[in-house]
């Protein structure tokens, strides 16, 4: 194992004790390497609320900038239905189980083939979704009252969230 090999199982293994010790749902990693150059892996996880949702994204930012020395970028936490984490090596897709459902990226990242491809039949056919919002679930959630540094956020999120 080389050593950008045990910086990127540190960072996956920090992203999963993370997701666990703040009880995120049903939790699925998918391993990428050699498979697309986007990352090593990839972590799809649900949280109970939105609230949760920015919680989960918070605490695993906090933690790889503390504890790795990493920086990572944040998109989505305003509203806080589907925030991703890129943190390079490891992409984290955080949602409410509802948009989880909707978009269904387990399907499509199931690598199942010799080439890594997918495609149709290769996964389970899936029936869409509807996504309701409940409104008290659904209020956007400002980043910073959660504990995320706002460095750390993309540039939407001082739009979205009415900064200036």
């Amino acid at each position: 194992m080389t050593p950008g090999d045990e910086s990127v199982a540190a960072l996956h293994a920090l992203v999963m004790g993370t997701l666990d010790d703040d009880q995120a749902v049903e939790v699925v990693s998918i391993p990428l390497a050699g498979k697309t150059s986007i990352a090593d892996h990839m972590v799809i996880a649900s949280g109970r609320s939105t609230r949760q949702v920015a919680s989960l994204a918070a605490k695993i930012a906090e933690r790889a900038k503390a504890e790795l020395g990493r920086s990572v970028r944040i998109e989505g936490l305003p509203a806080a239905d589907w925030v991703l984490i890129d943190a390079q090596d490891v992409i984290v897709h955080l949602f409410r189980p509802e948009v989880r459902r909707f978009y269904n990226l387990e399907k499509m990242w199931a690598f199942d083939g010799p080439s890594g491809s997918t495609g149709p039949g290769r996964a389970p056919q899936v029936e869409p979704v509807a996504v309701e919002h409940d409104p008290i679930e659904a209020e956007p959630v400002d980043p910073v009252d959660v504990g995320v540094d706002p460095a750390l956020l993309g540039d939407d999120v001082d739009e979205l969230s009415g900064r200036t």
